[in-house]
């Protein structure tokens, strides 16, 4: 089977744009993809589409790459719409590669376009209530309730203000737990957060660019405790896209800067106990994405994790090798993950701080990495950077995300 490459990636500027439909952020996203790949809207073969949110909120329950890729002149080929949670974008990325692997197309289009802002908070805030089993609720709840028995926050500290995703209550027991179970910090959360915030200052499509140092981030105001607001992500509007091809139409392309996918696995959670953290679905994703790409933790030079909240950074690092179980809030305060350091993880500033239009951040993820290993990253470049993965984790079953994607590429310095 061909190898397959990224030749071309864009995104737009996450943020609050009441004035932009999905049309609107497709089209900008897919028109900047193809330019940056150097061909036409006609070379693509078949198309796939992500989006989550779109059929909340605005009822668009079908066909809505179809429609949104009519507006950019893309017919008559294959589209499929795909929805997978927060992990939508990266799916489709999956689904173009596979279909590239497969020998059923040479040059495939994976998009993803979010719509999350409403003048009514409400309706943007329950887009997540439909992320996990909606008919086990109250189980689910008190399940996670139990993972943060006798883990408490210091007299007087607040444990939560606001209207929020479910998944930041998720998020804070999660990490209620890892810090019963390895003894993780406040302070190592705020560290994650505050290392995302300086990395945003030098991302012009980050959605918030403002540095924040480790005390500010504590004494922000609380989410759900641990978590206050800057250790978590806000709602986004926005797209990204990447175009794909086989190694058999490299001669048409810029060959310098193009990427290799050295793996792409998709995974789906399964029944397990919260202690059994060797076999969390991101672990085992990973690890098959390492052995496909005959690499390991030790030889990625960058990596961009779903960061939902900055307890979420601290877990992916963990499930993705670059520590010990239990030593991802540590590597962050020793400063590993930061620029500069042994791993940079999220230069991009992350979902906390570039923002997370679910439907398109996993792509996001891959216009990130594909700038970084082609080394037009700018001030947040990572120098010399050869190897680089994305992990992507939609949607929650028990104790784990739903489903998760791992990519792994390669620049040309790993050749």
């Amino acid at each position: 089977m061909s190898d397959i490459y990224v030749v071309g990636v864009s995104m737009t500027p996450f943020g609050k744009f009441l004035d932009k439909s999905v049309k609107d952020q497709t089209r900008e996203a897919v028109v900047a993809a193809l330019a940056d790949a150097g061909i036409g809207r006609d070379r693509i073969d078949a198309a796939f589409f992500a989006n989550a949110s779109q059929s909340a909120m605005e009822g668009q329950f079908m066909v809505g790459g179809e429609i949104a890729l009519r507006g950019c002149g893309i017919t008559g080929i294959p589209i499929v719409n795909v929805e997978n949670a927060c992990a939508s974008a990266s799916t489709a990325f999956n689904l173009a590669y596979t279909r590239l692997k497969a020998g059923m197309s040479d040059i495939a289009l994976a998009v993803g376009a979010e719509k999350m802002y409403d003048n009514d908070k409400a309706k943007s805030f329950a887009i997540f209530d439909g992320a996990w089993d909606v008919h086990d609720v109250r189980n689910s709840t008190q399940a996670l309730i139990n993972l943060g028995e006798g883990v408490s926050p210091p007299p007087g500290r607040p444990t939560e203000s606001g209207q929020r995703s479910v998944f930041m209550d998720v998020y804070a027991a999660l990490a209620k737990f890892h810090m019963k179970t390895f003894g993780s910090t406040e302070r190592q959360l705020a560290a994650v957060a505050s290392k995302n915030h300086f990395h945003s200052t030098m991302n012009p499509l980050s959605q918030f660019r403002n540095d924040m140092s480790i005390d500010e981030v504590l004494a922000a105001r609380m989410i759900s405790w641990p978590l206050t607001l800057p250790m978590c992500s806000p709602i986004s509007d926005g797209a990204a896209a990447a175009v794909l091809v086989t190694e058999e139409m490299l001669v048409h392309f810029d060959r310098s800067r193009a990427v290799k996918v050295c793996a792409s696995v998709l995974a789906s959670g399964q029944e397990r106990k919260a202690s059994e953290v060797e076999r969390h679905i991101t672990h085992l994703a990973a690890n098959k994405a390492y052995q496909i790409a005959g690499v390991g933790p030790a030889d990625m030079s960058v990596a961009e994790v779903h960061d939902a909240t900055a307890f979420a950074e601290i877990l992916q690092a963990e499930n993705l090798g670059f520590c010990a179980f239990g030593d991802g809030g540590v590597i962050a305060e020793r400063g590993e993950t930061r620029l500069g350091g042994r791993i940079p993880i999220n230069p991009s500033g992350g979902l906390e701080r570039k923002g997370h239009p679910i439907g398109a951040t996993g792509l996001g993820q891959i216009y990130e990495l594909t700038t970084q290993l082609r080394g037009e990253a700018g001030k947040r470049q990572v120098e010399g950077a050869r190897f680089a993965i994305a992990e992507n984790g939609g949607g929650f079953i028990g104790y784990e995300e739903a489903a998760a994607c791992i990519t792994i590429l390669a620049g040309s310095r790993a050749a």
